[in-house]
């Protein structure tokens, strides 16, 4: 179920958004395979994931572990950002960010899921 994003998340969205000049096209809150993804590149098969502080239990660390090997099947790369680190090195995460785009082969159209529901407000 889609959820509102959190502060952290909604600051990174932000500027996500920024790089569409750039020609990044990022979805937020994307169904894929079961899950909703926090924010995602098709294109360039790039997940942004902002974990707050349940992701620091150990189920819920597994929980991630299994979901990002369910992704990397799937030809994604994951890139996971506590809240901190949003708030503290937007910046530098940005620019992080930005290197594992351009690194990261152009997928056709045809390979992108439907937009149906892509969740952009």
């Amino acid at each position: 179920m889609r959820k509102a994003l959190t502060p952290p998340e909604a600051r990174l969205w932000v500027q996500l958004k920024l790089l569409r000049a750039q020609g990044f096209h990022f979805r937020r809150q994307a169904p894929f395979r079961g899950y909703y993804l926090d924010f995602v590149c098709f294109e360039r098969r790039l997940v942004v994931e902002v974990d707050g502080v349940s992701h620091a239990t150990d189920a819920q660390a597994l929980k991630d572990r299994v979901r990002d090997a369910v992704l990397a099947g799937e030809g994604f790369m994951t890139l996971r950002f506590d809240n901190a680190a949003v708030r503290d090195d937007l910046d530098g995460l940005m620019r992080g960010i930005l290197g594992e785009l351009e690194a990261r082969p152009t997928r056709s159209l045809r390979d992108h899921p439907p937009h149906e529901g892509e969740g952009e407000g």
